[in-house]
């Protein structure tokens, strides 16, 4: 069985399709290729995880009147027809987001090889959207997006698929707790506050944990992990070391995130969609401040699911102070009770199968 993987711009993106391609490949012997943008993450992401990439040009899909919005359905257009010869004898072709995901979904239409789509978010993508009447299946993570889901493809909640390294939380979780707390200098009897916002870092975030920090000054039985992304790692490490404040060990960027769950009591964090598939899957309580620049504020409707299964507590970024969070914080790691409830909730909303779910839709519509 040969499945083409078309889609990416952001690792978001593509990590999640390889663990599909990893699944597909283990269990169903399938060959993978995958179809992305030349100059997105993927190019070479999928390289380094051994598997073959076509980068195809594509353009986003502007919202806008406007000289660009006017050339992308030419844009479209050559990148379909680029796309074609990379169908053949394709078996399936699956969507998984992303502007670059619309030629060889239009593409798969033409050359008669079935479609399947995945959406990662509570609202779905316009990519998705648009191709949503052409699939013949559909996996969701956000049970919440299926309202939102044009066309008559059917609709399966699969869950949004982790990386192996993170699923290893669910196994060693005291082994991997152990080394990070050696790697971060941390203590087995304080309470861990992770902090992140996603891999590029989140700058309203860096600057509210930077002035919450020295709030906690008195708190010796907590100790925090902030990964600032590579553009903000002073706005938090100048501050975390001049002021008094509980122990805290800062980085920009951390390649071993299992680390970082395995280790969590507490996470404070954006709620993009893998992240909040990589936190359930390990059962960590959230403190989730939704991204309020996404697209159709889809963020916020990610968090709001996991509010209401009780695995999350909200924060909107525009009533962000650095008391707020301070006080959040300490009402969610004194309130132990509520903690444990919130980790229970987490881990019964996430899906640890979800790369065999996802893989048994693709290789159904294969068939």
């Amino acid at each position: 069985m040969k499945v083409i993987v078309a889609g990416g711009g952001t690792g978001g993106h593509v990590y999640p399709a390889l663990a599909l391609a990893d699944r597909l490949r283990a269990d169903h012997g399938a060959t993978v290729e995958f179809v992305g943008s030349p100059t997105g993450p993927e190019a070479h992401l999928v390289p380094d995880a051994g598997y073959a990439f076509h980068g195809v040009e594509a353009a986003p899909l502007y919202r806008e009147v406007s000289r660009r919005a006017a050339r992308a359905p030419f844009v479209a257009l050559r990148s379909v027809r680029a796309s074609r010869p990379l169908l053949v004898g394709a078996d399936v072709v699956v969507g998984v987001g992303g502007y670059v995901s619309v030629p060889p979904g239009l593409a798969a239409r033409r050359a008669h090889v079935p479609l399947v789509l995945h959406e990662q978010n509570a609202v779905p993508s316009l990519a998705n959207r648009l191709l949503a009447r052409r699939a013949v299946a559909v996996g969701l993570t956000f049970a919440d997006a299926r309202k939102h889901m044009p066309g008559h493809a059917e609709t399966t909640v699969t869950g949004n698929p982790v990386r192996a390294s993170i699923l290893a939380v669910t196994t060693r979780r005291a082994e991997l707790a152990a080394e990070a707390r050696s790697a971060f200098g941390f203590t087995d009897f304080r309470t861990t506050v992770v902090v992140f916002g996603g891999s590029q870092g989140a700058l309203h975030l860096d600057e509210v944990i930077a002035g919450a920090l020295p709030l906690l000054a008195g708190r010796d039985d907590l100790q925090f992990l902030v990964l600032t992304g590579a553009d903000h790692e002073k706005v938090v490490s100048g501050p975390a070391a001049t002021a008094e404040r509980p122990r805290t060990h800062v980085l920009p960027f951390l390649e071993r995130m299992e680390l970082a769950y395995a280790v969590a009591d507490l996470a404070v964090t954006r709620s993009g969609a893998t992240s909040i598939a990589e936190m359930t899957v390990c059962g960590i309580p959230m403190l989730l401040i939704p991204y309020p620049f996404a697209t159709e504020n889809h963020q916020e409707a990610n968090a709001r699911e996991l509010e209401r299964s009780g695995a999350a507590v909200v924060q909107l970024d525009a009533d962000l102070t650095a008391e707020g969070l301070a006080g959040r914080i300490l009402e969610l790691v004194d309130e132990r009770d509520r903690r444990s409830a919130m980790a229970t909730a987490s881990r019964a909303w996430g899906r640890p199968g979800a790369d065999v779910a996802l893989a048994d839709l693709v290789v159904g519509a294969a068939s």
